[in-house]
């Protein structure tokens, strides 16, 4: 019998808990899923739930397995920049078109394939698949990402996060010409009715704000940086696209034709804060724009 920890990230809120703990577990199908849960040796903060309870983010799921895990991830010496590591922690610069975490269908040449290569120790919390993972970043979004190492740092990180406490900014360029130099999007983000891949603005949706300030103009597009207060999957791509300013070279929420050559969307995480789980204090990071992106910047400057 082993026993793992799963915590439900803030993307899995609303999910039933046989499907997000079955997709979670590589090692576990749906069906084995509820077999456990119905044997209770699965409980959601210490009490136990049907297979058909929407789990709720920050919550800890406890899950006995009765079999060893199937999975062995690989370290792989994929590049990656280490911008500050600790005992607790280490702050990576995730590059563009990394998937963060092994899913179906990408089981290796993930961010946790190389931090598995790169660092030794990392948090186990969240089972073998995401060691030491607190947060995501799309696929294709660039920028600052911070890991735990230990357990007591990620629950740490994890209910900053929750709190709505850690600083995020990101920049993005965006379609048209945005006229208000500061603005907020403050917009409820739940799944779309017309395609459950999609995220969406909808009415019984969860709070969702963005403010946003614009960096510079061009003819036909705008560069904002944008803090987010909330933290909804896919948060800045819906809430812009909502406005009628989706992210350039964003293939879900965006225009299907390709501009100025991005192939992905134009955006990337630049700054995060947040304070150190056993120092206390608080600590601020920034990463630099990816050369894609500043070239075409660079482009648009003197084509403009």
């Amino acid at each position: 019998m082993k026993k793992v920890t799963l915590l439900v990230p803030e993307e899995a809120e609303g999910d039933r808990l046989d499907i997000f703990v079955a997709e979670s577990r590589e090692d576990l199908s749906r069906s084995m899923v509820k077999d456990i849960i119905t044997s209770g040796k699965l409980s959601v903060d210490g009490q136990v739930k049907k297979p058909g309870y929407r789990v709720k983010e920050g919550e800890e799921i406890s899950v006995e397995i009765p079999q060893p895990s199937a999975v062995s991830l690989e370290p792989q010496p994929i590049p990656l920049t280490i911008i500050y590591q600790d005992k607790d922690l280490a702050v990576i610069n995730k590059p563009k078109g990394l998937v963060v975490h092994p899913a179906h269908g990408n089981w290796d040449n993930t961010l946790v394939n190389a931090l598995l290569y790169h660092i030794r120790d990392l948090s186990g919390i969240n089972g073998e698949i995401r060691p030491g993972i607190v947060h995501r970043l799309d696929k294709d979004t660039s920028g600052v990402m911070v890991v735990a190492k230990n357990d007591y740092a990620h629950r740490h990180l994890a209910r900053q996060i929750k709190d709505h406490s850690v600083n995020r900014e990101y920049i993005a360029l965006v379609h048209g010409t945005i006229q208000e130099n500061v603005g907020t999007v403050d917009a409820p983000i739940g799944r779309s009715r017309q395609d459950r891949k999609k995220m969406a603005v909808v009415p019984e949706g969860r709070s969702a704000i963005s403010h946003y300030q614009v960096m510079d103009r061009f003819s036909q597009y705008t560069l904002v940086k944008i803090k987010l207060m909330t933290g909804r999957t896919h948060q800045i791509r819906v809430h812009f696209s909502y406005i009628g300013h989706p992210v350039v070279g964003d293939p879900l929420y965006g225009p299907h034709k390709q501009h100025l050559g991005f192939t992905s969307q134009a955006l990337h995480a630049h700054l995060l804060g947040f304070e150190h789980p056993t120092a206390g204090k608080y600590m601020e990071f920034r990463s630099d724009l990816p050369i894609e992106m500043s070239c075409i910047l660079n482009k648009l400057k003197i084509s403009d």
